[in-house]
């Protein structure tokens, strides 16, 4: 190695020790601030993988970082006060989780860095102006909704090839989700289906939306996850399953619960993912200058015991190409 490589090398990794030694010797750690759309865990730390990954990184918690996490529960409405809530506590960064999450925060704080996760399409919904050169105060890693949105739909026809028509279920009050269920609407064209549209906004317009496919019986159906149809997606495994509808879902641990298939990013490794930029941003880098990173994988996951109780066989073309298999 030559030597002003080796003297580069050594350098980057003093650099970033003294960082973490800075913290730890002003007595004031590094502040994270995490804002979610869901429910708060029982024991309110924010997601382990994201904690795990910086401890990782050298940031002992509790010593050379700390965490404030703010939940909505499920309602979009409270996102705004609880930027504005989690912004005051002047936080170093602030992971977000969800459009409407991110959305809020870069509405409260044009200065403390954001980092965006399952945010949509962040080019489309305006959180950002440039992928590769973010500007302001947000990056974070981008969900391509376009051609996710397409591959799912795809995926769904090949399990079940006679389905002409196909319901979606999303949140109509989120325009990340919205932008999504469009994409849906172009793939559904190409396949020669048909789209029964099933926008809900609260907790109280699901059992609508069941009611719904009660009326008009669709042969499949999708839902498009964020934190209001995550929460409320019980009373939709339960329906899907007695009416014996085949349905795609986005991430993998609601089929692990009973859903038929999903195919989606590893929530584990975005959030592994948002930690390195965390991890550069306390090290001194602008946000506006990293680049918004893209999942480095998706994963197909199916139940196949779910498929034998709805009388589906899975073809083989799926089988083999499926990262899980559920028994």
């Amino acid at each position: 190695m030559e030597r002003r490589a080796f003297i580069g090398i050594l350098g980057g990794a003093l650099l970033a020790g003294a960082n973490v030694a800075d913290a730890q010797q002003s007595g004031k750690p590094w502040r994270v601030g995490f804002l979610g759309g869901g429910v708060r865990p029982p024991n309110g730390a924010v997601p382990a993988p994201l904690r795990e990954q910086l401890q990782s990184l050298g940031y002992t918690e509790g010593k050379d970082i700390v965490y404030e996490g703010l939940w909505a529960g499920g309602r979009i409405e409270r996102l705004h006060d609880l930027a504005v809530e989690l912004s005051s506590r002047k936080p170093d960064v602030i992971v977000t989780l969800g459009g409407p999450g991110s959305e809020a925060a870069k509405q409260a704080s044009s200065t403390i860095p954001i980092v965006a996760l399952s945010a949509g399409d962040m080019l489309e919904t305006g959180l950002v102006t440039s992928l590769a050169r973010p500007g302001g105060n947000v990056t974070g890693i981008n969900d391509p909704a376009a051609v996710l949105s397409a591959k799912r739909l795809e995926i769904l026809k090949e399990l079940v090839p006679n389905a002409k028509r196909v319901a979606v279920l999303w949140n109509a009050g989120n325009y990340a989700m919205t932008l999504r269920y469009r994409e849906v609407e172009r793939a559904a064209q190409v396949l020669g289906m048909s789209v029964d549209a099933l926008g809900v906004r609260e907790p109280e317009d699901f059992e609508g939306a069941l009611s719904a496919m009660t009326r008009t019986r669709p042969d499949t159906l999708m839902m498009l996850t964020d934190a209001l149809t995550n929460l409320n997606r019980q009373p939709v495994l339960d329906y899907v399953s007695a009416q014996r509808i085949p349905a795609m879902y986005e991430f993998g641990y609601v089929v692990q619960a009973g859903g038929l298939i999903s195919y989606g990013s590893d929530d584990a490794e975005t959030f592994r993912l948002a930690a390195g930029y965390v991890a550069r941003i306390l090290k001194g880098a602008r946000p506006g200058d990293l680049p918004i990173e893209q999942p480095n994988r998706y994963l197909l996951i199916i139940n196949v015991k779910t498929a034998g109780n709805l009388g589906l066989a899975v073809p083989q073309s799926l089988l083999v190409r499926a990262d899980q298999i559920v028994q």
